[in-house]
């Protein structure tokens, strides 16, 4: 054990009697003075422990070579159980509205950021293989996560079935673009189908998400969902996509060029997260995710528009976003491991969920290396590189254990209870983790293969910059 290690470990070993103190009398001084000012105290020693939980965690993990992300995580869930030991401090945070709204924030900007770095144009010219792998990549994870939710969790609606089938839809690019930067190559066919059918598994998932969304506020209103109602959904989440796109073309080149002349300090920061805010509730105005909003947002501003201010790049958007992501997004995933109940890894029955999901995440995914249609690439590596869920996942299951519908007796329950929560941070855990030495044994065989010849020029940089989000 290295001294830096122990050395945190004294420390938080020396804080924690010390710390519950600290919430404890803050939680009782912000009830009893919260007249006399607006923020609770709670607040401040919350943001500041999540925030040191996050940064340790992944810097252990990245150290290892995994992602941050799963630090992260990790360490809000040790962190969430300290209850099991006696320490009630932390409680209060997993509630606490004002932290859950700065999570909030940090996914939006997450998804924004996502979008900043998926171009429209490359997604139509991946070819007809990222396509094919896309669309097979969430119809076949789909509906295995349905049946094996089904079979574990009969009791519940059959909407939350299909809620955690639309759950394991999900790729996260990052994971792989950086296994695939490692190791030299991103100017490969595989890259090229593996990035683009990613970046396509996000707008196909959104809008999956979208209809199960607006079928599980349908049902909590005492409705039903009807197939037209459906496709009504579907074509109002596209809608909003390409109108956000449509209608962004035409409106947002005049205002940068008159923002341009304004030379205040952090124009372009401020009108890019305000465009990204705007949209992100229009799109919850009209029944879909906040996050849709950000992701069309993401895609609009890629376009050349930020050129057009006087002596800006699009590339220096990413420069700025990133002291306000590097914040923000870790707050999310911290929340999401405080609120997972370590004494449901206890129960057999949600160790078994949780392995037939990720069994399902990882079939399901490789199914979608059918769709290669290209001769001479390596369809194994294809479908190890879409199996990570990483944030993605976990994004989703936070939207389900905020969905409400009515169970046997007529009481409402989360969509994603605890312990399917729990099952769902396993197969997250686990796709992610699997993804890197499975997908380097994979390229490092067919390390003559014909899927190994160069890319042009363009996909290369689009390639390395998908890649380069990843390692921010």
């Amino acid at each position: 054990m290295s001294r830096k290690t122990l050395f945190v470990l004294i420390l938080l070993a020396a804080l924690t009697p010390a710390a519950q103190t600290i919430f404890a009398s803050e939680e009782a001084g912000g009830q009893a003075g919260g007249a006399g000012h607006g923020l609770n105290p709670l607040v401040l020693i919350g943001v500041a422990l999540v925030l040191l939980v996050a940064k340790l965690g992944g810097e252990l993990f990245e150290r290892f070579g995994q992602p941050a992300v799963l630090g992260e995580l990790i360490g809000g869930m040790l962190v969430g159980n300290l209850v099991l030991f006696g320490v009630t401090a932390i409680e209060p945070l997993k509630t606490d509205v004002v932290l859950g709204a700065l999570a909030e924030i940090g996914v939006i900007l997450l998804l924004f950021e996502v979008g900043l770095e998926s171009n429209l144009g490359d997604m139509l010219e991946v070819g007809w293989s990222s396509l094919l792998v896309a669309v097979a990549g969430i119809i076949a994870p789909f509906f295995l996560g349905w049946g094996v939710a089904a079979y574990f969790i009969p009791d519940e609606a059959r909407l939350a079935h299909i809620f955690i089938g639309a759950t394991l839809c999900a790729t996260s690019v990052g994971i792989t673009a950086r296994v695939l930067k490692d190791m030299g190559k991103l100017d490969t066919r595989v890259a090229r189908i593996v990035l683009g059918a990613a970046v396509i598994d996000d707008v196909l998932g959104l809008i999956i998400l979208a209809v199960v969304q607006g079928a599980i506020q349908a049902t909590a209103a005492g409705t039903t969902l009807s197939l037209a109602s459906v496709g009504i959904i579907t074509l109002k989440a596209v809608g909003f996509l390409f109108g956000a796109l449509l209608v962004g073309r035409l409106v947002v080149p005049h205002i940068f060029r008159g923002a341009g002349k304004l030379e205040g300090r952090g124009v372009l920061l401020a009108l890019a997260i305000a465009i990204c805010f705007v949209l992100s509730w229009a799109a919850a105005g009209i029944g879909l995710a906040a996050i849709v909003g950000a992701f069309a947002a993401g895609l609009l501003l890629e376009e050349a528009h930020i050129e057009r201010m006087p002596g800006r790049t699009k590339h220096d958007l990413h420069e700025l976003l990133t002291p306000l992501t590097t914040i923000l997004v870790p707050i999310f995933f911290v929340l999401m491991g405080l609120k997972v109940d370590l004494r449901a890894f206890a129960r057999l029955d949600i160790l078994g969920f949780a392995a037939a999901l990720t069994v399902a995440a990882i079939i399901g995914k490789q199914v979608c290396s059918l769709g290669v249609i290209d001769r001479g690439v390596n369809r194994l590596a294809v479908g190890l590189g879409m199996i990570p869920r990483g944030e993605v996942g976990l994004i989703f299951a936070g939207i389900g254990a905020t969905l409400m519908l009515p169970n046997a007796a007529g009481i409402d329950e989360p969509v994603i209870n605890r312990a399917t929560f729990a099952a769902v941070v396993i197969m997250v855990i686990v796709t992610t983790l699997i993804t890197p030495p499975l997908l380097k044994w994979s390229l490092a065989r067919n390390a003559s293969a014909p899927d190994n010849e160069p890319l042009p020029e363009p996909e290369r940089e689009t390639a390395e910059e998908a890649a380069e989000r990843t390692s921010r």
